[in-house]
């Protein structure tokens, strides 16, 4: 069996994406620093999928440690997750962001060419885009000054995998994320933020369970239907399943990078996540209209029609399932 190390494997994407991996054969191995995560979470990854995974508790910026995990294993590839992602937080606090995702993709390359392992999969984002002219985005449209430190990194990450791969001999998909929510129908694995979570699911979530006393919506003077800001949310198994659609296209790749957007191709407004979550799970949610939050891009939705053709991808979830998947997911964490 190929043998790929994930990095960040225990967090949200991670985990999801080691269970679909394993579904589909390949054997893993997770590095995780546990920053936003716990050990628990292989056990739950285990128990879905019913096989094993060697998990190394350390970061990938740490060059010992990550040489140490190439000489051990034979990698077939890499799928790289570890980085921070909160827009929020990376207005706040930039060279977390600057120090942690930019250095650990610089020390994730040196491992992987001192060790010839050539198969990447970059965790990118939507955000690269920027305040798009045109939407939806395709793969051509023109990248943007980022809205945050966060966004920064994924472009400068972007910039460096294409320009590394212009001379050595690595074969690397972007994957462009759009907004992932919901969790595995299993309710086994999900979100699980660190304090007060940032992105708006787990917030909703929350505030349905009775930790958030009330539902914060920043904004309703957006140019859209309703006011309220307008995402691509992609329910994250399928999400998932795009890495290891990816993975499986690696040997096929005839050029050293390729790029994907991974999204639904329909926008929502925040009001209708809102809407979807009390009409899927009957209950009302508190909530009120504040102000702006710094950051934030007033729309984006993806052109899928790429990952569609090329990598026969199709997202099998709809908006009712993610909030419903979100919730069970909510409930069982609740009940412990």
């Amino acid at each position: 069996m190929k043998k790929i190390l994930v990095t960040g494997g225990l967090g949200y994407i991670g985990s999801h994406t080691v269970v679909e991996l394993q579904s589909a054969g390949y054997d893993v191995v997770v590095i995780d620093n546990l920053d936003n995560s716990t050990e628990e979470v292989k056990e739950r990854i285990v128990s879905i999928s019913g096989r094993s995974i060697d998990l190394v508790i350390g970061d990938v910026n740490d060059q010992t440690i990550m040489n140490r995990i190439f000489k051990e294993y034979d990698f077939y590839g890499v799928v790289h997750f570890a980085a921070y992602k909160a827009v929020g937080e990376s207005v706040d606090n930039p060279i977390k962001y600057y120090e942690n995702n930019v250095s650990g993709l610089i020390t994730l390359l040196g491992a992987m060419e001192r060790h010839g392992v050539q198969n990447l999969i970059f965790s990118s984002s939507c955000t690269v885009y920027g305040i798009a002219e045109d939407l939806p985005v395709t793969e051509d449209t023109p990248i943007k000054s980022a809205e945050s430190p966060y966004g920064t990194t994924k472009i400068i990450g972007e910039e460096i995998i294409q320009d590394y791969a212009k001379h050595k001999n690595i074969k690397t998909i972007l994957l462009r994320y759009f907004n992932p929510v919901g969790a595995h129908p299993s309710a086994q694995i999900g979100e699980l933020p660190n304090g007060v979570p940032s992105n708006l699911v787990p917030y909703i979530t929350q505030t349905a369970a009775g930790i958030r006393e009330q539902l914060v919506i920043h904004g309703n003077d957006y140019n859209t239907s309703d006011g309220t800001c307008i995402r691509d949310y992609i329910h994250v198994v399928d999400l998932a399943k795009a890495h290891v659609k990816a993975m499986t296209f690696a040997d096929k790749m005839t050029s050293s990078v390729d790029i994907f957007n991974v999204g639904t191709g329909d926008g929502s407004t925040v009001l209708e996540v809102v809407q979807a979550f009390e009409e899927r799970c009957n209950m009302r949610l508190n909530y009120r209209i504040g102000p702006r939050r710094d950051g934030d891009v007033e729309q984006i939705f993806a052109d899928t029609q790429k990952i569609n053709d090329v990598l026969q991808w199709q997202t099998e979830y709809d908006l009712h399932d993610m909030m419903y998947h979100a919730w069970m997911w909510q409930k069982s964490i609740s009940r412990k």
